[in-house]
């Protein structure tokens, strides 16, 4: 869409010609300061790099983007020279990047050092070719030929190794569906396991209203516990009913306390008696009262068996 007294003509004549996009610049506010030679432009990190602002120093990925302030600064030969200058935002710290064409790469002026992975061992990367005083050597000398030959040779085979465990390694993923069906069933029933576990744990814990996380089972706690006897238990139910929830502390059957607190008490051997009998009626009674309100034995067996107060109804 055109703007206002766009599309007229105005000869050369008139005095009030209009003038368009000279109060601002076509390329908006990234070249705000162009008039120092500075453009802003969307700059991509070509390699990674360590912060030297950051404490301690971090490292930003390679293919990280920044709005950068490009200036030339130089010139090799014919070639510009261009320099990248762009702000961390996580320390508020400023890199400088520039050009080498010298090199054909960057480098890293300011504010920053290139992350290093090591020396590039020989034979990886790029194809080493032969410069022509090599080409010359060997072509005089025999023996330098034959030396080029065995470790062409021997770069050939190792290639080739290399080459066959990588055809091996891809031929394990040769039908991905298949792949993909063995690991899903395996993962089913591992899944299948799990979820039986937690079942069984959250029983127990329902039943024994436990607030705690259960662990999984250990075959070392298994082992143990199957080592531990607790003796043979001759007596039935009834004898369990019998037996007190909580201890009792019983008497000594020879007397020998009753012995001391005689000598101590000077009681008659009547009295003595007496008391003993009173005792162990209590505790008969005390536990017998007890067994018949503890919530934990089965009242099943006597639950069936109704019990004759002596009651007669009366006939009507």
């Amino acid at each position: 869409m055109q703007g206002f007294n766009m599309g007229r003509y105005y000869p050369p004549s008139t005095d009030t010609a209009p003038t368009f996009n000279q109060s601002s610049h076509p390329l908006g506010a990234r070249a705000r300061k162009i008039s120092s030679g500075i453009l802003t432009v969307r700059f991509e990190l070509p390699f990674a790099v360590w912060c030297d602002t950051c404490k301690p120093a971090a490292i930003v990925g390679q293919g990280v983007r920044f709005n950068a302030e490009k200036k030339k600064v130089g010139n090799y030969y014919s070639t510009p020279v261009w320099s990248f200058r762009m702000k961390h935002t996580a320390c508020g710290g400023w890199w400088e990047i520039r050009t080498d064409p010298k090199n054909a790469e960057y480098v890293v002026h300011a504010g920053a050092r290139r992350r290093e992975y090591g020396d590039v061992e020989k034979g990886e990367g790029e194809m080493a070719m032969l410069t022509e005083a090599e080409r010359e050597r060997r072509r005089e000398d025999a023996f330098a030929n034959l030396e080029g030959r065995v470790e062409g040779k021997q770069s050939e085979r190792v290639g080739r190794e290399r080459v066959e465990e990588l055809l091996d390694a891809s031929k394990v993923w040769e039908d991905p569906w298949t792949m993909n069906q063995k690991l899903r069933r395996e993962f089913r029933g591992k899944r299948k396991a799990a979820e039986r576990e937690d079942g069984i744990k959250e029983g127990i814990q329902e039943k024994f209203s436990l607030g705690l996380e259960i662990a999984d089972e250990v075959e070392g706690d298994a082992a143990r516990a199957r080592l531990v006897e607790f003796g043979a238990h001759d007596g039935g139910d009834s004898e369990a009913e019998r037996k007190p929830v909580f201890a009792i502390q019983r008497t000594n059957v020879n007397g020998a306390a009753d012995e001391k607190s005689l000598s101590k008490t000077k009681k008659l051997k009547s009295e003595i008696h007496a008391e003993k009998t009173r005792n162990s009626l209590q505790q008969s009674l005390v536990g017998n009262t007890r067994a018949s309100i503890n919530p934990f034995l089965d009242k099943s067996k006597s639950s069936s068996a109704k019990v004759d107060l002596g009651i007669l109804k009366r006939k009507r």
